[in-house]
């Protein structure tokens, strides 16, 4: 029996988890967990057993001095909450950690008791994976869940991916078989550029939560960040010829591909998400990453790990329409 002391009843209260690690691409997902749990001073009120779940010759502690006092700080998932005011507040329970070594089936138990016992009414979990996009295109943000009925609800795609998968997609089923609403958001990060940090990619999750849930989230310099990080990326790719020539041709590849779906639905999103926020309505690892087609995210094609003795020239990717261009899965 999990005992919560210290925690006031919630309102509404959605969980919203990341992990570093393989589905962390330039740990865009716990960054966004924990822009959250500083915007809005997150009070951490438990955290899971270290032991229980990490290798320490995989994930090791930390330590650190503390007005010359060495203290160590161990590998583990932790737990906040986060009251957003407003006209109608709701609670955000942040869960943010490390994908554990071991034990997953008992590590999304445990969470799951905590959801059951603070009333958790949805479960958002933030996920990021390597792919064939272009950094100068919006980042493309899949929602998808394993539950038909709020797949229709939600406008989410129903996931039918099958192949390796990470702590995201083993803690969503587990959601799944507990009846628990849950939802999982995919940032698809450029291969090519897959270093941390990368700011656009988790403001592009932060904005497709603030959809989800219909808060307002107080983005910070987040913004900033991004065109910085954008502009950088652009003056590295202009100094070789070859990624130049990628970059277009995966530009061109995007385009063509969302030419259909440059729809009103999707403008009219952003220009509400813009009025929002004039208006002021509402509250203000190692083993290296998920990637396009090997993990929960949208299938697509091969991508291009770094190569730490040589530069390696990108492939170029298959034009859209035809027979190697994959279908969009998880």
């Amino acid at each position: 029996m999990i005992e919560l002391e210290g925690v006031p009843e919630l309102i509404d209260p959605v969980m919203v988890a990341a992990f570093e690690g393989w589905n962390d691409a330039g740990d865009a997902a716990s960054t966004a967990v924990g822009h959250l749990d500083r915007e809005w001073k997150g009070e951490v009120f438990a955290a899971l057993d270290a032991e229980d779940y990490y290798d320490f010759q995989v994930n090791r502690p930390t330590v650190w001095l503390d007005g010359g006092v060495r203290k160590i700080t161990w590998p583990t998932t932790r737990l906040s909450v986060v009251r957003v005011g407003g006209e109608k507040p709701r609670d955000l329970v942040l869960v943010r950690g490390i994908e554990p070594s071991m034990r997953w089936r008992s590590f999304c138990n445990e969470l799951l008791g905590f959801a059951h016992e603070l009333g958790v009414e949805l479960v958002v979990i933030l996920g990021a994976l390597l792919g064939d996009t272009p950094h100068t295109r919006p980042v493309p943000v899949s929602g998808v869940t394993s539950d038909a009925d709020l797949a229709r609800r939600m406008d989410l795609e129903e996931t039918k991916y099958e192949g390796p998968t990470g702590i995201v997609g083993i803690l969503q089923e587990a959601c799944t078989h507990a009846g628990v609403p849950a939802v999982s958001l995919w940032a698809a990060v450029p291969h090519y550029v897959s270093q941390p940090p990368n700011p656009k990619a988790t403001l592009a999750l932060l904005n497709r939560l603030e959809d989800l849930i219909d808060v307002r989230i107080p983005l910070g310099e987040l913004p900033e960040d991004a065109r910085a990080w954008q502009v950088g990326v652009d003056q590295l790719a202009a100094e070789d010829s070859e990624v130049a020539e990628y970059v277009q041709t995966l530009e061109e590849a995007r385009d063509t591909a969302e030419l259909p779906e440059a729809s009103g639905e999707a403008i009219a999103r952003e220009f509400e998400r813009y009025l929002r926020r004039r208006d002021g309505a509402g509250p203000s690892g190692s083993g290296g990453h998920a990637t396009a087609d090997g993990g929960d995210g949208p299938s697509s094609t091969s991508y291009l790990r770094d190569n730490p003795s040589g530069r390696t020239k990108p492939p170029k990717p298959p034009k859209p329409g035809t027979d190697d261009d994959e279908s969009s899965e998880d």
